[in-house]
């Protein structure tokens, strides 16, 4: 991996990048991703909230048709978004469709939620599209996925989710009275948008070795504190309506949660959160990482339970808490070593020798990788792996060679009674924590900057969009 700045893509040649990248990104992702696997997860009831895990709410059953259906209605328009409508048809296509993928049962309590969350999705899809077809027309390209393409996905979902053929899913889509072609087009609508602001942003984002090392002294320095495994749905108020509106559908959804719906189909459908498309998956976070509410409510919540809804600044958060551990200050280093035997009573004369043989392998090693291969070329030196160990625990010597030597350099020569010894530090972690790598740190703040872009973009389309409900 490279650290540093990546260059953005030659005049001319960006949204050419953007045909090419699509086509990796032409998979099942994000919320069209839970068409298949929430069809396979169900509807099936939970015994109750602690039972709300991502391990039993992933267990697959047969998909169930929604115990109340949704109305019928005669098609109509439900809204405009610039000159592209919105039928009545379907919006509650798409309700149908969030249902059955949330498996969230409709009833006279949540119907106005799914209506709400459907329109919404319907009209971004269409600000998507539009956008993509404008891009289109003024550089000549082909962004918008093909129907090829969307076959080509469709059965990759079908055979990814529960080894079904298209045809399967088709046929259990129409068994909850959902048309085809709605899922088609949210699966459209987002590989195409998703393709685009990969091809089109991620080469210029430049995400620079400073950072990636701040964000690991970041990591391992709030490993020191208690630590938390989430999964989050978060309602944002300015999204839905307001603060009460988002309250009020929190705890909805938790009403459903407890009756069956699957955690990370939840929160793929309705969570305003980038985690969103990974089913509200967190992961381990720290003291200082969430808002002071959630956090206060995370310090007295034992682990697998579900949270009542939690009101913040801007929206409201459901976290189910899967894990709490404890902070600790303890390092852990992971060691190698080489080494010349010497007796006890070894002379001065043999201890320069050894310390002579040792410095001569200095230059040759380039880090842990090389080490051991390094020094069995001289057969008078040892090499191997100390493996990990709290830093407080070491001898003096190694104590103190480790604090004053860099990671992946060999130290000053250690005496010991059985020989000499230069030892390098192949890693360093707080205990209680596995830090991630600098590539996955690095893919990470990518991630995030594109999740930013494209909210942004979605912004300021809707702002400068005609949009009129019905």
């Amino acid at each position: 991996m490279k650290f540093g700045r990546i260059a953005a893509s030659p005049p001319g040649q960006t949204l050419k990048g953007t045909t090419r990248l699509m086509k990796s990104a032409r998979s099942m992702t994000g919320l069209a991703m839970a068409a298949v696997s929430a069809l396979s997860l169900g509807l099936a009831p939970m015994a109750s909230a602690q039972d709300a895990g991502l391990a039993s709410m992933a267990t697959p059953t047969a998909p169930v048709v929604p115990q109340a259906p949704l109305p019928t209605v005669s098609e109509s328009v439900a809204a405009i978004v610039n000159d592209d409508i919105v039928s009545t048809y379907d919006l509650v296509q798409r309700m149908r469709l969030l249902a059955i993928t949330s498996g969230i049962q409709p009833d006279e309590n949540n119907l106005q939620q799914l209506q709400r969350e459907a329109l919404r999705g319907l009209i971004e899809e269409r600000l998507q599209i539009q956008e993509l077809r404008r891009i289109e027309k003024e550089n000549k390209i082909d962004i918008i996925a093909s129907d090829p393409e969307v076959d080509a996905a469709l059965a990759d979902m079908a055979r990814g989710a529960n080894n079904m053929t298209a045809e399967q899913l088709v046929g259990q889509l129409a068994a909850a009275g959902i048309g085809p072609e709605t899922l088609r087009a949210q699966l459209r609508a987002e590989i195409s948008w998703q393709g685009y602001i990969n091809g089109r942003f991620r080469s210029r984002l430049r995400i620079g070795r400073d950072q990636v090392k701040a964000t690991l002294d970041r990591l391992a320095l709030a490993a020191t504190r208690p630590q938390y495994q989430i999964s989050e749905v978060y309602i944002e108020a300015s999204r839905v309506g307001g603060m009460q509106v988002a309250y009020q559908g929190a705890q909805s959804l938790i009403d459903q949660m407890k009756q069956g719906a699957p955690f990370p189909a939840v929160a793929r459908q309705f969570s305003a959160s980038p985690t969103a498309a990974n089913g509200g998956d967190a992961g381990w976070i720290s003291a200082g990482e969430m808002p002071a509410e959630v956090e206060a409510v995370l310090d007295q919540m034992p682990a697998g339970n579900l949270s009542p809804p939690i009101a913040t600044q801007d929206g409201v958060y459901i976290i189910y808490l899967r894990d709490k551990r404890a902070g600790s200050n303890v390092t852990l280093v992971s060691l190698k070593q080489v080494a010349v035997p010497l007796a006890e009573d070894a002379t001065a004369e043999q201890i320069q020798a050894a310390a002579v043989e040792l410095e001569a392998l200095r230059p040759k090693v380039t880090g842990c990788a090389d080490l051991e291969a390094k020094a069995a070329l001289d057969p008078g030196v040892l090499a191997g792996d100390l493996g990990e160990a709290e830093i407080s625990g070491l001898a003096d010597g190694f104590q103190q060679a480790v604090a004053n030597t860099p990671d992946g350099q060999l130290s000053q020569p250690i005496r010991t009674q059985m020989g000499l010894h230069l030892v390098m530090v192949c890693g360093r972690r707080s205990s209680g924590a596995q830090l991630p790598t600098p590539e996955q740190v690095e893919g990470r703040l990518i991630s995030l900057q594109l999740a930013n872009i494209s909210k942004r973009i979605l912004r300021d389309l809707r702002t400068s969009a005609t949009i009129e409900t019905r």
